[in-house]
């Protein structure tokens, strides 16, 4: 290591600390402001030009709003579709009346399970969100629930969400890692599919009930009216099976596209076509299209009042939305900074066997630079010689290893984390107690599956 990389480290470490300081001390700076003032403070230290430093901000905001904020916009807008339509309150009810207040955790396991075999997480959460706020609101209207009923519910989602996008193809980082090292999708998944179940349990119904009774999270007033409380029904309700369809189109949609990628030849018709619908952006789009032709206008609904409803979906997740951007920027600061690389020569300096070397340097690349992809494309790259190299490797394994890694401590340069934190209305701490805890606990079950697999294999 050289001291420009003891320096860069240092500088990630710090602007992390300031980050959190002027959120969370007396001065009580807007998250937004923080993570512009700490992106501008790392381009500075690390000796950017002024002009360079602008770029890298509007690139990191301008990227993350291009592939989350629209996402999330048309997500809101679908789940008012859905909450004004009856559906949200009848399936949170369908959910209460099938299972108690203990199964309910591993319910809301299972169905984001489903939805995030095709979803990257932000686009799971953010359709996951009505569901959410609705059997929690619910639970807690009961009067028999202590401490958060809205952890009790959102945790088990998030472990879920967080497993199926480190661990299994098609999302791209299990994707970015079998290219690099050149192994098949098929054990990958398979093994992924494997080490996600334990994970998400440990990391989702049984943390969630551990943690829920000692925290006092409530979302936004507003952002909750928004997603639970049943608009003006005009005409005939539809039925629940219509409304599950008009959820789950987007997540149908990626999922064709996700089948697509593993069974179709890359340069045929059929591919770009699944190709294209199966982008979170079209699929979204075409959910909220169905959704209005499907729940409103086919039952006679007044097209005034939707264009009305959904602006108003707009205003909550403003804020939101933009805090992400703000994430994204920070995230870009630090890596055109070459902390990455940094971290790349810390490891070099410690000799680990290659599947936990694997894990190490993505969660490394991935806490100090706020991006998985960058941890899993560091961590297979780096590791790819080795891997071409050394017979008796594990690839599949290697891979979900790398991806399990990228997974670790999501915090406060990590756009899902600001988003977790916003829509859940929590502080940094709670968002810490929640996300980042979850996160580590998958990612770190899922390297001792890893591990596990590995020597049960090597008995054989």
């Amino acid at each position: 290591m050289t001291s420009l990389d003891i320096q860069l480290l240092l500088t990630a470490l710090v602007s992390v600390l300031v980050l959190v300081a002027l959120i969370v001390s007396r001065i009580k700076m807007h998250p937004l402001l923080a993570l512009l003032v700490v992106s501008i403070g790392v381009g500075f230290a690390t000796g950017m030009e002024p002009g360079s430093i602008v770029k890298q901000l509007s690139n990191g905001a301008g990227k993350t709003l291009g592939a989350v904020g629209v996402v999330i916009a048309l997500g809101a807008m679908l789940g008012k579709i859905l909450a004004d339509a009856g559906i949200t309150e009848k399936i949170a009810e369908a959910i209460l009346k099938h299972a108690s207040d203990r199964m309910i955790p591993w319910a809301m396991t299972l169905v984001a399970f489903i939805v995030g075999i095709p979803m990257f997480f932000e686009v799971g959460l953010v359709v996951m969100l009505p569901l959410i706020f609705s059997v929690a609101r619910k639970l807690e209207s009961q009067a028999r629930f202590k401490g958060s009923a809205y952890v009790y519910v959102g945790v088990p989602v998030i472990s879920a969400l967080a497993a199926m996008h480190g661990m299994v193809p098609p999302h791209p980082g299990p994707l970015t890692a079998i290219a690099t090292l050149k192994t098949t999708v098929g054990p990958t998944m398979l093994y992924g599919f494997l080490a996600a179940i334990p994970a998400m349990v440990l990391g989702g119904p049984l943390y969630g009930a551990f943690i829920a009774p000692r925290m006092n999270t409530k979302p936004d007033q507003t952002l909750l009216d928004q997603f639970t409380i049943t608009g003006n029904a005009d005409g005939k309700q539809p039925g629940i099976a219509l409304g599950v369809l008009a959820a789950l189109l987007p997540a149908i949609l990626m999922l064709v596209h996700a089948v697509a990628e593993m069974l179709l030849p890359k340069d045929s018709s059929a591919m770009h076509v699944a190709s294209f619908l199966g982008n979170p952006l079209i699929a979204m789009l075409l959910g909220v299209l169905f959704a209005i032709v499907a729940l409103v206008l086919a039952r006679g609904g007044d097209m005034e009042k939707l264009r009305e409803a959904l602006g108003q979906s707009l205003k909550p997740i403003a804020s939101i939305i933009m805090i992400i951007a703000g994430g994204g920027a920070f995230q870009q600061m630090l890596t055109s900074a070459k902390v990455g690389d940094a971290i790349v020569h810390l490891t070099q300096q410690f000799a680990f066997p290659p599947l936990i070397l694997g894990w190490l340097i993505a969660m490394l690349l991935s806490v100090s630079t706020g991006s998985a992809t960058v941890g899993i494309v560091g961590a297979a790259g780096l590791l790819a010689p080795l891997a071409g190299a050394d017979p008796s490797l594990n690839l599949p394994l290697l891979a979900l290893s790398i991806g399990c890694g990228s997974l670790f401590f999501n915090y406060a340069n990590h756009a899902g984390f600001w988003m977790v934190k916003e829509s859940f209305g929590m502080t940094m701490s709670e968002a810490t107690k929640t996300i980042s805890v979850v996160q580590s606990i998958v990612a770190v079950v899922g390297l001792i599956m890893v591990l596990i697999f590995n020597a049960l294999l090597s008995v054989q």
